[in-house]
């Protein structure tokens, strides 16, 4: 039996567990857990120490020259890699200790990391109170998009975004990668190639009908003009995008980023923004993909990073089975390269957003016998 038709029958046999029907949601759809959060800031987090405080309105100061010897002296800034030579991944998976004071959103977001990648993955810690002195995983390492590596792309179904700023002579390629906010489900993203038509620092809001009366109808109207400041939901910045009513901007609730809920926009973090603000010039390319399935290679061995789907109606669990399954078929066609299948299942079944190697291991002998034994005894007791 082929290795496509083993996994979907395997599939097949599969019951989705209610953790898993979760998971395929993706995240909630409105913005009323940001205004719990904001309820939320315990006197305990105001109080705390001025050194254990970290300043967000700015970016670390990039250094003069993007070379692999500042790069190894960690002079990049945090979500920059030098484009790898060979292989499709950047970054690395790694952990780091909860202060008192931390919010899962704190930490994510200070080693650029959104809502969504945090509580992926650590699913067993509290979003508002992680437990001090817990190791909080940062799951930093990512497969490169498919497409070309130039401008920007976002992908919607990663919520993140990536750039691949021109290379100057002596400088190496690199890409910085950022986390966004995304269309919710009844206002989704738009898709497709598109490009950077105005940039405005300090931009006034004007609110669109539709909007407007959404929110005349939940009781909370608003004005035909927001000015700019602290209550204006597009922050500091806003680059529009040449696909009527939709930009790139900033933010006034930094905690929602990397969850759905804008209205279609590509809402990134404070800082994040004003550093891309004054890179991207009007005309640059902006690619809108939804890869929720990516495959990348990285020294020999073939990664995959999976997303729950966006909508239902984007397919079920056997088809993305059959998806993943045909994807990885083709990349390893004529190499020998024998791939986990049951390790490719789980990946997809339960998509957590982080690389998983499919290089197939072999159980030992010794778990072999194991499972044997453990199977006679529980047949032996009628279990």
């Amino acid at each position: 039996m082929s290795g496509r038709h083993l996994l979907l029958a395997l599939a097949t046999l599969t019951l989705i567990s209610p953790a898993l029907s979760l998971a395929v949601q993706g995240a909630p759809e409105n913005a009323s857990i940001i205004e719990w959060a904001d309820q939320t800031k315990t006197k305990e987090r105001e109080t705390t120490k001025e050194s254990d405080k970290t300043d967000k309105s700015k970016r670390p100061a990039e250094p003069e020259r993007w070379t692999r010897e500042t790069w190894e002296q960690g002079k990049w800034p945090q979500g920059f890699y030098p484009l790898p030579e060979e292989g499709e991944l950047v970054g690395e998976v790694y952990t780091v200790t909860a202060k008192k004071a931390d919010t899962l959103l704190d930490i994510g977001h200070k080693h650029g990391i959104g809502y969504e990648e945090m509580r992926r993955a650590n699913p067993d810690v509290n979003v508002w109170y992680p437990q001090e002195g817990s190791e909080i995983t940062i799951p930093a390492r990512f497969i490169l998009p498919k497409g070309p590596k130039e401008g920007v792309t976002v992908n919607v179904a990663e919520m993140r975004l990536y750039y691949y700023p021109p290379t100057k002579k002596g400088d190496i390629p690199r890409v910085e990668t950022y986390p966004v906010s995304v269309g919710r489900m009844d206002w989704k993203t738009p898709l497709g190639t598109t490009r950077i038509t105005e940039k405005t620092k300090n931009p006034k809001w004007y609110p669109p009908a539709s909007i407007r009366k959404e929110h005349a109808e939940a009781g909370d109207p608003l004005p035909s003009v927001v000015p700019a400041g602290p209550d204006n939901p597009m922050g500091s910045r806003k680059m529009r995008l040449d696909i009527p009513g939709y930009l790139i901007h900033g933010t006034n609730r930094p905690d929602g980023v990397g969850m759905r809920v804008t209205h279609g926009c590509i809402r990134m973090l404070p800082e994040d923004v004003e550093s891309l603000f004054d890179k991207l010039e009007v005309g640059t390319k902006v690619h809108l993909i939804n890869e929720q399935f990516k495959l990348g290679w990285s020294d020999g061995t073939l990664f995959v990073q999976a997303y729950p789907y966006l909508d239902k109606e984007e397919g079920t669990t056997l088809d993305r089975v059959t998806e993943a399954v045909d994807k990885v078929n083709t990349s390893v066609k004529g190499l020998d390269y024998e791939v986990d299948y049951k390790r490719l299942k789980e990946v997809v079944e339960v998509p957590r957003g982080q690389p998983v190697a499919l290089n197939y291991t072999p159980m030992p002998q010794y778990w072999h016998n194991e499972v044997i034994l453990v199977a006679a005894r529980q047949s032996q007791q009628g279990g």
